[in-house]
Order: C-alpha cells, then sequence, then structure tokens
C-alpha cells in the first residue's frame, strides 16, 4: 500500500491495514493512559502494568496535550508559522493540530506523519481542514525521514521553501541510540529554510530515574523500545538553533498561562517529560 492509497473511495481501512491487535503498540498505550478509547488488551495490559510501577503515569500525556496546544497556538500566532509537519501523529485526539493552528489562521497547512496501522485507520478523522487550509497524511517512519521529506503528500501540501515548524511531541524517545536520534532531527531540519522552527516533548527519568528504569524495562519486555534521555541529551537536540524562552524545561513549565483551560500543573516528577521549541536561524 502507498502512502496514499487509503485516501481513494474506494478504499477499505479495515480490510487493508493489519491493526496487530495481537501485541502492544506505543501510540494505542499512549491512547489508554490518556483516556481515549482506541486501544486493545494487549495496550490496557502494558499501560496497567507501567501504572503500576509509575501511578502517576497518565499525568505525561495529559500534559503533553496541553504543550502541544500552547506551543501550536504561539507558532500561529505569534511566530507567523503557517506550515506544520507533526510526525509521530498518535491517534486523533481533539484539538488535533490543525485544530489548533487554523482556529488562529484558517490557511495554516498541516502533514501529519505516522507509521501505526490503527492511526493510518483513523487518519481521515486529520484531514478535517478548514476550507482556506489544508491537511495530509503520510504512512511513514520517522527513522526514515527521507521518506517523510520526499513523499509525495508532503510536496503537495507544503512549501519546504517556506518556513515549517516540525513537530516531535512525545515521539523521540522510541527512537533508540542505535536508531540515530540526533541524525534524524537534522536531516529534517537541514531540509528546512532559516525561519523554521524544532519543537518537542521528550520523556525523562531525571526526576524519578528508578521508577522510568522500571517502566522502560516493561515497554522492553513488551516489545517496546523506551529511551528516557537526561536534559543535556535533549538540549542536544536543539543545537545550532535559537531556544524561545524559557528554554528546555519541564513540560507544564513551558508558557503555560492562566487562559489555557487545564487544571493545575502537574508535578515535574508525575510528567517526566521535557519540552522545549527552537527557531532555525
Amino acid at each position: 500500500m502507498t502512502s496514499t492509497d487509503w485516501m481513494n473511495p474506494g478504499h477499505e481501512d479495515n480490510e487493508s491495514v493489519d491493526l496487530q491487535t495481537d501485541r502492544p503498540h506505543p501510540a494505542r498505550v499512549y491512547d489508554y493512559l490518556l483516556g481515549g478509547k482506541d486501544h486493545f488488551a494487549a495496550d490496557r495490559a502494558a499501560g496497567d502494568e507501567a501504572l503500576r510501577v509509575k501511578p502517576e503515569a497518565k499525568a505525561s500525556p495529559l500534559e503533553n496535550r496541553a504543550f502541544l496546544q500552547r506551543v501550536v497556538r504561539y507558532l500561529a500566532a505569534e511566530a507567523g508559522i503557517r506550515q506544520f509537519l507533526d510526525i509521530g501523529t498518535g491517534l486523533p485526539t481533539p484539538p488535533n493540530v490543525h485544530e489548533v493552528a487554523q482556529g488562529v489562521v484558517p490557511d495554516a497547512r498541516i502533514v501529519y506523519t505516522d507509521n501505526d496501522p490503527i492511526v493510518l485507520a483513523h487518519a481521515r478523522a486529520l484531514l478535517a481542514s478548514s476550507r482556506a487550509g489544508r491537511t495530509a497524511y503520510i504512512d511513514a517512519d520517522l527513522r526514515d525521514p527521507d521518506s517523510i521529506l520526499s513523499a509525495p503528500g508532503l510536496r503537495e501540501t507544503l512549501d519546504l521553501s517556506q518556513p515549517t515548524a516540525v513537530l516531535l511531541f512525545a515521539i523521540m524517545h522510541f527512537i533508540t541510540d542505535q536508531d540515530g536520534p540526533y541524525d534524524i532531527v537534522s536531516r529534517l531540519l537541514d531540509a528546512l529554510p532559516a525561519g523554521s522552527y524544532l519543537a518537542m516533548s521528550h520523556v525523562t527519568g531525571d526526576f524519578d530515574p528508578q521508577a522510568w528504569a522500571e517502566v522502560t524495562a516493561v515497554y522492553a519486555k513488551n516489545g517496546m523500545a523506551l529511551r528516557p534521555r537526561s536534559r543535556p541529551e535533549v538540549e542536544h537536540f536543539f543545537t545550532g538553533l535559537d531556544l524561545a524562552e524559557p528554554g528546555v524545561v519541564s513540560v507544564p513549565r513551558w508558557r503555560r498561562g492562566p487562559g489555557d483551560g487545564q487544571p493545575g500543573p502537574s508535578s515535574d516528577s508525575a510528567v517526566s517529560a521535557y519540552g522545549a521549541l527552537a527557531r532555525k536561524p
């Protein structure tokens, strides 16, 4: 199946997409922890095991979604960004990137990218663009950034000669050191002009090392790689970029304001994730 076959009117998702329901997938475990409904028994079992190790684990996805909204709103309203490349999209959970961005600038264009078959099956929910803007979905793997950058769906939707925001929310900690995470991010940014942005949230063990060592072991036992990184390791992703204030900080501490419509921020230990936004000079 090509990256756009699912969009054909006669294409039936449930006949052509293997949802692999017999084993957990990070996107579906995340959906379960977020309180969603698109997960299966294997995902719930893995999530419950992680919760036994770290009972506050649900705080991280909730705070990550709030962080996503703050970042996208800032990019659209204050940084003048009109193009967004959201990699590791996950299952559609309102408000999605296009809903936040197009709520500020209706002509914003968004490309979503993921390689989870159930995300592919739900991808049409990501295409409800405003009339002035546009959205697209690419079935591709972050570990092969060239497959993303060369995808027809991206080239038809985004103009990579213009500033673009690369969004890597809660995805890089699933990229192991052997897969070259820093090279992946560099390749993506090298394809974009000055004035583009990198936004990232990333799980860390800094605030609760023992618990996250155990959570990592739970993921490994269930066939999922998880690589929490320290603050210096996360900061390294932003080398050569101009970090927006307040820099690399615990996700709840990134530009949270009274009008965010979210409950009070969770503790750094409960969330255990860093977030940051930076501009390519």
